[in-house]
């Protein structure tokens, strides 16, 4: 039997995604702990609560009770209110490797988010492109929950 290594395009993930919020960075820091956290969200209007433990080596979790859950990764970085940085397989239950960062700048009128999302893994087929589909939802609750304050 002759096994087929895959590829490395195959076996990488590079997303990113960048949006503008109308509001002091001190706030949209806020608002990205507070939605990545307990007001997280699986699919848009599903909630799916996280744990945020927001310090260096802070778990971020998805507690499901009586001991459950899936360890989504580790707070790798954070400076608030300019830098979130996650290491781990996140939603993924499969052999992988992620970095996830949130970089905010203040500019004029408010501030500027860019999430840079990274992975190495053995990705099953279909599955990278559904990654892609949830990080501008994520954006978009920030934006509205601190532009609605």
């Amino acid at each position: 039997m002759t096994a087929v290594a895959p590829e490395i395009d195959d076996m990488t993930l590079n997303i990113t995604e960048e949006t503008f919020v109308r509001a002091p960075i001190a706030q949209t820091f806020a608002a990205l702990l507070e939605e990545m956290g307990p007001s997280n969200e699986g699919r848009p209007g599903t909630p799916m609560p996280m744990t945020l433990e927001a310090w260096p080596g802070g778990r971020w979790m998805r507690d499901l009770g009586n001991g459950n859950g899936h360890c989504w990764g580790h707070v790798q970085a954070i400076k608030r209110p300019t830098l979130l940085e996650i290491a781990g397989p996140l939603m993924m239950s499969f052999a992988v490797s992620s970095n996830l960062q949130y970089r905010l700048k203040e500019t004029d009128g408010g501030t500027s988010i860019t999430l840079t999302h990274t992975a190495l893994g053995l990705f099953p087929e279909g599955y990278r492109e559904q990654l892609s589909q949830g990080w501008p939802h994520l954006l978009e609750r920030i934006r509205q929950r601190v532009e609605k304050a």
